[in-house]
This record gives C-alpha cells, sequence and structure tokens, in this order.
C-alpha cells in the first residue's frame, strides 16, 4: 500500500458520513459491546473530522478533533483499521489534525490514549501525564503535546 494514493480529508457526502460514524463505531465501541449511540459526543458537529480512504474508496482511519477552550485542542476516536497499522497512516491523521489545531490558534493537544496505543503517541512526542477510566471503563492514558 503506498500512503501517498490514499485520500485523507473530511467526510463530505452524507454517505460517507454514515460510512465514517460506523467504521468509527466498528473499530472503537463495537468490540466492547457498546451501542452505536454510544459511539458520538456533543461536540460532533464542533469538531474537524478526518477519513482516510484507500482507492476503492474504502475507509482505513479515522480521527478527530475539537477545541477545549482558546488554547487547547483535544483528539478523539483515533482508529485503523488492524491490517493497515504500522503503515504511517495513524502518524499521518495525527499530524493533519495538529496542523489544523495550530492554524487554529491552538497551542497545545491534548488526548486519551487506550494503554496499547500509548507508545505510537509518545513517538510522535506527546508526554503521559497520569491515568484516567474513560467512559469505555476501559483504562487509558492522558497524554499531552504542546504546538
Amino acid at each position: 500500500m503506498n500512503i501517498a494514493e490514499l485520500i485523507i480529508r473530511s467526510p463530505k457526502t452524507e454517505e460517507e458520513w454514515k460510512r465514517y460514524y460506523h467504521f468509527r463505531w466498528g473499530m472503537l465501541r463495537r468490540p466492547l459491546g457498546m451501542s452505536k449511540s454510544e459511539s458520538r459526543d456533543g461536540v460532533e458537529l464542533q469538531s474537524f473530522h478526518l477519513m482516510v480512504a484507500d482507492k476503492k474508496n474504502n475507509i482505513i482511519g479515522i480521527g478527530r478533533v475539537h477545541f477545549n477552550n482558546e488554547e487547547q485542542a483535544q483528539i478523539r476516536y483515533m482508529a485503523v483499521k488492524e491490517s493497515k497499522q504500522r503503515a504511517g497512516i495513524g502518524t499521518k491523521i495525527v499530524h493533519k489534525l495538529e496542523d489544523y489545531s495550530s492554524k487554529q490558534k491552538r497551542k497545545e493537544v491534548v488526548l486519551n490514549s487506550r494503554e496499547n496505543s500509548k507508545n505510537f503517541y509518545l513517538s510522535l512526542g506527546y508526554e503521559e501525564l497520569g491515568p484516567i477510566v474513560s467512559e469505555t471503563g476501559i483504562p487509558h492514558v492522558k497524554m499531552r503535546k504542546t504546538l
């Protein structure tokens, strides 16, 4: 897979939004037995969403950023299809979300990483702030990066 051939952008059509949310639920919430309604939050419309699609328009990665305040952005709902991990897709998504946040004058990005993704974020310059328990009940680590 050539990362240069991938399409990285926000969903545009109603059908793309449906597929985006279905992918997000399927990757992050369905394995935990959670309903589709539990895979969205109250800031969806104020957030910047990205999806990564292959040449056949199959979604293989997603990510979202929203703003907590005038200085801080928060990345949420990061996921890359397991068979496509370690190919630079997640890194590309995070960098684009960080760039967007920086252009919107945010000074730092925070996120809550699952334990199994912590090293990925450390490799991108995030620092570990401490453990938290998310609404999913899974242990997470609060992380931060100064832009």
